[in-house]
Protein backbone atom coordinates (compact mmCIF):
# COMPACT_ATOMS: atom_id res chain seq x y z
CA UNK A 1 0.00 0.00 0.00
CA UNK A 2 1.35 3.33 -0.48
CA UNK A 3 1.36 6.00 2.16
CA UNK A 4 -1.40 8.21 0.02
CA UNK A 5 -3.80 5.66 1.00
CA UNK A 6 -2.69 4.65 4.41
CA UNK A 7 -5.19 5.86 7.19
CA UNK A 8 -4.65 8.91 9.40
CA UNK A 9 -3.27 7.83 12.80
CA UNK A 10 -2.32 4.95 12.26
CA UNK A 11 1.54 3.97 12.49
CA UNK A 12 2.93 2.54 9.06
CA UNK A 13 6.60 1.32 8.61
CA UNK A 14 8.42 2.71 5.25
CA UNK A 15 8.96 -0.45 2.95
CA UNK A 16 9.98 1.33 -0.08
CA UNK A 17 10.60 4.81 -1.79
CA UNK A 18 10.31 4.46 -5.69
CA UNK A 19 10.76 7.96 -6.60
CA UNK A 20 13.68 7.19 -9.09
CA UNK A 21 15.58 10.73 -8.04
CA UNK A 22 18.57 10.00 -5.79
CA UNK A 23 18.61 13.60 -4.56
CA UNK A 24 15.14 13.32 -3.59
CA UNK A 25 15.60 9.84 -1.92
CA UNK A 26 18.96 11.87 -0.01
CA UNK A 27 16.77 14.23 1.00
CA UNK A 28 13.97 11.97 2.45
CA UNK A 29 17.25 10.43 4.27
CA UNK A 30 17.82 13.24 5.83
CA UNK A 31 14.51 13.70 7.24
CA UNK A 32 14.60 9.67 8.85
CA UNK A 33 11.98 8.29 5.72
CA UNK A 34 14.05 5.49 4.56
CA UNK A 35 13.07 1.63 4.65
CA UNK A 36 12.39 -0.32 7.75
CA UNK A 37 11.41 3.32 9.76
CA UNK A 38 8.10 4.16 11.21
CA UNK A 39 5.51 6.69 9.99
CA UNK A 40 2.45 8.12 10.51
CA UNK A 41 -0.35 10.11 8.37
CA UNK A 42 -1.26 12.90 10.44
CA UNK A 43 -3.39 14.59 7.97
CA UNK A 44 -4.74 14.19 4.53
CA UNK A 45 -5.07 17.04 2.05
CA UNK A 46 -6.35 17.36 -1.42
CA UNK A 47 -2.55 18.17 -2.40
CA UNK A 48 -1.16 15.77 -0.05
CA UNK A 49 -0.75 14.82 3.28
CA UNK A 50 1.51 16.01 6.48
CA UNK A 51 3.42 12.91 7.66
CA UNK A 52 4.86 12.50 11.11
CA UNK A 53 8.44 11.05 11.14
CA UNK A 54 10.90 10.06 14.16
CA UNK A 55 9.80 14.09 16.11
CA UNK A 56 9.34 16.00 13.21
CA UNK A 57 6.20 16.82 10.88
CA UNK A 58 6.41 17.19 7.80
CA UNK A 59 3.92 18.31 4.23
CA UNK A 60 4.47 15.86 1.26
CA UNK A 61 3.17 16.09 -2.23
CA UNK A 62 0.47 13.50 -3.49
CA UNK A 63 3.06 12.07 -5.83
CA UNK A 64 5.58 11.50 -3.33
CA UNK A 65 3.20 10.14 -0.42
CA UNK A 66 2.24 7.86 -3.60
CA UNK A 67 6.18 6.76 -3.97
CA UNK A 68 6.09 5.50 -0.63
CA UNK A 69 5.42 2.13 0.04
CA UNK A 70 4.52 1.28 3.54
CA UNK A 71 3.09 -1.75 5.31
CA UNK A 72 0.99 -2.46 8.96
Amino acid sequence: MNLYMAEEGKEYIVQSIGTGDEELNAFLFSLGCYSGEPITVISRLKSGCIVSIKDGRYSIDKALAMAITVKA
